[in-house]
């Protein structure tokens, strides 16, 4: 692959070595760019160590792991990263100023044809490309954590995105074994995590009336309506229950489910006694080393079964 059509991939973080990964674990060249040494030299560390434990739970091949990280090249200017790039994803802090001057200085450096994309999971995509004159060639792409092993994908234009950008970058996550989506208009959250929030809202204003407790809330989901949601989407069981039935049982409980467009009065109370969740060891549960790490390793066993259960059958 010839240097012009390589991924730059800015920030490395959370996200970033993740979104890097996926690129070059289907074999494109990546550059791999953060203001920080520190976080760029984790971020080769972490990626060797997914791709480890990838191969061992039946998601990769041992001898692909070297190939991938030989085609991954971390460097500490952004220009480095940009030029030449094809396709760059920006996966910095979700600040709107600081995407805004990023996207650019990014402009630059890039070609005419480049293709600009953000990990943003909510801000406007017309919004961040406001600043820049390359404003037809900024693209959403919204990631889920870990991106290496969530299929799904928003892709979102703004207002002046290139419908042709749009195709090409949907086409592009599909070759690297994605599930991406075509979000038809660029709104806040665009479509999961405005269902996500709504979702959280109305958990957390559960709580606050005291109508349940948070192992109630969250065991109601997961027991319940949660266990089809993966082969019953929505509006499919909408349409399988009856629309009818939907809009009789909407006109009853629409007025009773919370709909405040700021946050939760006890979610700030929590953010004011320091109670954070994981980070403090205290949010609506109370945490140990122990207990988040069962936690996490719960979440990272399902998605291991759900990408084993899935995966394309060889031709």
């Amino acid at each position: 692959m010839s240097r012009s059509e390589h991924i730059a991939v800015v920030g490395a973080g959370l996200m970033g070595h993740g979104i890097a990964q996926v690129f070059a674990a289907r074999g494109h060249e990546v550059i791999l760019y953060d203001l920080n040494p520190g976080v760029l030299k984790e971020a080769l560390v972490k990626i060797r160590t997914n791709l480890e434990f990838l191969s061992e739970n039946g998601l990769g091949l041992r001898e692909d792991i070297e190939p991938a990280l030989e085609r991954i090249k971390a460097v500490s200017t952004l220009q480095e990263a940009i030029t030449g790039a094809r396709f760059v994803v920006e996966a910095v802090a979700e600040n709107l100023e600081i995407k805004q001057a990023l996207f650019r200085e990014m402009e630059a450096y890039c070609s005419p044809i480049t293709i600009l994309a953000t990990n943003t999971s909510v801000i406007s995509i017309t919004e961040i490309a406001a600043r820049t004159r390359a404003r037809e060639r900024v693209v959403g792409t919204h990631f889920w954590n870990p991106p290496y092993l969530v299929p799904l994908v928003e892709v979102v234009g703004g207002r002046e995105t290139l419908p042709e950008v749009k195709d090409y970058t949907f086409h592009l996550l599909k070759s690297v074994g994605k599930h991406p989506v075509l979000v038809k208009k660029d709104v806040p959250g665009f479509v999961g995590n405005r269902l996500q929030h709504a979702l959280w809202r109305e958990a957390i204003s559960i709580v606050e009336q005291g109508i349940a407790d948070p192992e109630t809330v969250d065991d109601v989901i997961k027991n319940g309506f949660g266990i089809r949601l993966p082969v019953l989407g929505p509006l499919e069981n909408a349409d399988l229950v009856g629309l009818d039935l939907t809009f009789q049982i909407h006109d009853y409980i629409l007025k009773f489910i919370e709909n405040s467009p700021a946050p939760s009065p006890l979610l700030r109370r929590k953010l004011e006694a320091g109670d954070l969740g994981f980070k403090t060891g205290r949010g609506f549960y109370t945490w140990d080393q122990e207990s988040m790490g069962q936690c996490r390793k719960g979440l990272v066993e399902h998605l291991i079964r759900w990408n084993v259960e899935h995966q394309p059958e060889e031709e």
